[in-house]
């Protein structure tokens, strides 16, 4: 077991943040961009990197050993240092030996870039950004930093400075347009020892057995993904990364939820139900949600219900009736949605009109056309209406709605998209069957114990020619449309992996269910949290910090965990 306070991290991988902060530390300053330096970087607006970070000794650059822990960011040189930590309004530099300048970007025009100055009404050195709309005030606390730049337009160095000559310490935050001068702040250690402290009681809820290295990682990229309640994001969330993919889309925040249930049930509730607070009238999810921005253009698939029925097994006490009530409500409208707006006229079956609708964007089942009746969709639909039935009952609602298009869907499914071997997609218009190679085909298997004995075989032999030492890659390694790095068109994701996972376990084939979780579990501790990984090599891909990764670990993680006791509970009963 590794003692806390002795994980560090890479920041090339992972970005220095906090539970709550829309700000991190980083070496990634933009789409698969990563810098020499250090930047900090704001998710406020969209990702921006408003500062880079040079460490300093004697006036000059020198290249520094950084070390990144979950409480405090460390530059470091012989006989020097310069410390970071996040305190509860923004971020707190200290040096001792080690100067640090913050570095604006050069250029300002009436569109871009920061406008330095002092303001005299507490002597704060302030950045406006015109990209992220917020402004950067500096509070010295200690020593006398050196500023560039000041009331500057045009082309020309901005940047705020402290001197390796003499220790000194900084406050920086993210404001609006002004905010009541710093009057007093704790001490920089108190504050270090609050976010370890804070650290360690989320780890201890949130990771089931021993805290090994994976785990404690896994935990810090979801620790530190999450952002308060700002702008559109309406309620505390975990955001997919504090890289470029900082928003929340609307099927990936329920495999976050999944992992907070044990620990955090509310918690795990608004993960939940954080896009429909933007459903639209017609009952849609966005795409996606992040601080200034809510996108329409595209929807998720309906694993909602399917999602909070797992919520409801896995969470550390029952959600209250009104809870349920708005859960069921939201349901309701997002069910119909597919119903009403997804079916062209006289036709059974739900259609995707895009691959992004599906969450698979470039899968192959899309390479001739996007507007298709999948199997995947009809899967997810038939479990949503029956969880929508179940808590129709249990709240005494009427429930023969959606008991009867349950049944009309699963008759669909069978009849218009079973082959006999394999189920296909379809095209709305033409309804010729679509390429049948992905990954995707066989998430059917979500239906568990619903699925007849000789769909099941079929399933799970098409689910093991997909199984790679890592996972589940979701085109065959020896499919001519395989790539490594194809997106949904290779690489092995933690979304399917835990869909398939579920499934097949609820349809009797534990054996592959188990080989499916051991292998990603595996991936996972050899290459982190990627977004997706490469099925043959298993090294990561992408985004490096990826929370539905890290939060389908953990959930695998502990289901092992708690079969493996099983046993011995139930001698001790």
């Amino acid at each position: 077991m590794q003692h806390f306070d002795d994980f560090s991290f890479d920041i090339a991988e992972i970005p220095f943040s906090r539970r709550g902060a829309w700000l991190d530390l980083s070496r990634v300053t933009g789409l698969h961009t990563l810098a020499d330096d250090i930047h900090l970087v704001t998710h406020t607006g969209g990702m921006h990197a408003v500062f880079r970070l040079e460490p300093r000794l004697d006036g000059r650059r020198v290249d520094a050993v950084v070390r990144a822990t979950p409480a405090v960011l460390s530059w470091s040189v012989p006989g020097g240092s310069v410390e970071a930590v996040f305190g509860e309004s923004g971020i707190r530099f200290r040096g001792n030996g080690l100067g640090l300048s913050f570095l604006a970007p050069d250029e300002l025009t009436p569109f871009t870039g920061g406008y330095l100055f002092v303001d005299p009404l507490d002597d704060s050195v302030t950045l406006t950004s015109y990209e992220s709309g917020r402004r950067y005030r500096f509070t010295t606390l200690t020593g006398q930093p050196e500023v560039i730049g000041s009331e500057q337009v045009g082309v020309g160095e901005r940047s705020l400075s402290f001197g390796s000559d003499a220790p000194w310490e900084v406050l920086v935050e993210e404001i609006e347009t002004s905010a009541p001068p710093v009057s007093t702040a704790d001490d920089f250690d108190r504050v270090a020892d609050a976010r370890r402290a804070e650290f360690r009681q989320y780890c201890d809820g949130l990771i089931d057995g021993e805290a090994t290295p994976t785990a404690i990682k896994a935990a810090y990229v979801l620790w530190s993904a999450t952002v308060a309640p700002a702008g559109f994001v309406t309620r505390e969330a975990v955001l997919m990364s504090k890289h470029w993919m900082d928003k929340v889309w609307s099927w990936d925040h329920c495999f976050n939820a999944l992992a907070l249930a044990p620990s955090d049930p509310d918690a795990a509730l608004d993960q939940f139900l954080l896009p429909f607070d933007h459903q639209n009238t017609v009952g849609a999810l966005p795409d996606s949600v992040t601080h200034s921005e809510v996108l329409y253009n595209f929807v998720k698939p309906p694993i909602h219900g399917w999602a909070f029925a797992q919520l409801r097994a896995r969470a550390a006490r029952p959600y209250s009736v009104g809870q349920l009530q708005e859960v069921h409500t939201r349901l309701s409208a997002w069910t119909r949605f597919w119903l009403d707006y997804r079916r062209k006229p006289g036709h059974a079956l739900p259609y995707y009109q895009h691959g992004n609708d599906s969450g698979w964007d470039n899968a192959t089942t899309f390479d001739e056309g996007g507007v298709i009746e999948a199997p995947d969709l009809a899967a997810f639909l038939i479990v949503q209406l029956r969880v929508l039935a179940d808590l129709s009952e249990e709240l005494g609602h009427p429930s023969e709605e959606w008991s009867t298009a349950e049944r009309k869907l699963r008759s669909a499914l069978f009849d218009q998209l079973w082959t006999g071997g394999t189920f296909v997609a379809r095209s709305v218009a033409t309804a010729e069957a679509t390429l049948d190679s992905s990954l995707l085909n066989s998430l059917p298997i979500i239906l568990g114990e619903q699925l007849p004995p000789e769909v099941v075989e079929r399933l799970a032999a098409s689910i093991g020619d997909h199984l790679t030492e890592w996972g589940p890659a979701t085109e065959p390694v020896g499919s001519p449309l395989y790539e490594d790095d194809g997106y949904w068109r290779g690489p092995i994701w933690a979304p399917a992996t835990v869909l398939v996972e579920d499934g097949l376990r609820r349809a009797g084939c534990a054996e592959l269910a188990d080989r499916v979780s051991a292998s990603f579990q595996a991936v996972c501790e050899k290459s982190g949290f990627a977004e997706n990984f490469d099925a043959r090599s298993g090294a990561g891909l992408r985004d490096r910090a990826y929370s539905w990764t890290a939060a389908a670990y953990l959930t695998l993680r502990a289901d092992a965990r708690q079969r493996a006791l099983a046993p011995a509970l139930a001698g001790e009963r």
